[in-house]
């Protein structure tokens, strides 16, 4: 199975009922993901749903709800960074020219054995490290 992990604009984008045509997309990319169970997501990804979700947004949910959405992903992979992995996350950053927090998406994707990255913030059909960046929106 592949598994596609998923970047915190398109979980975001899932739950905010302002975004639109991406609203849809983002639903119809993690309905795929829950039907073939091949989501995976990493511990960064919640933190960073939580916060954009119950302070960022045009209408935010409320914090419990918030807290609910991120129980339901607790059946997912959820990856855990190490130590080790920020070390690698910072390679990624310096030879790829990423954020520090994108080149940390990737090194999650890569270290959950994701063979997707989906998200809207990379360079759509870039590869790196065995995964590949996909852009549903």
């Amino acid at each position: 199975m592949s598994l596609s992990f998923i970047d915190t604009n398109i979980l975001v984008y899932a739950h905010d009922i302002t975004a639109g045509e991406k609203h849809e997309k983002a639903q119809t990319v993690l309905r795929e993901c829950w039907l073939s169970d091949s989501g995976c997501i990493s511990i960064q990804v919640l933190q960073e749903f939580y916060v954009t979700v119950t302070r960022k947004l045009p209408k935010t949910l409320p914090k419990q709800k918030a807290r609910d959405i991120i129980m339901t992903y607790q059946v997912w992979p959820v990856f855990h960074p190490s130590v080790e992995d920020l070390i690698a996350a910072s390679k990624l950053e310096e030879q790829h020219e990423f954020s520090f927090w994108d080149a940390l998406i990737v090194r999650s994707a890569q270290g959950s054995g994701a063979e997707k990255l989906i998200s809207e913030d990379m360079q759509e059909g870039r590869k790196i490290g065995g995964v590949e960046i996909i852009n549903p929106l």
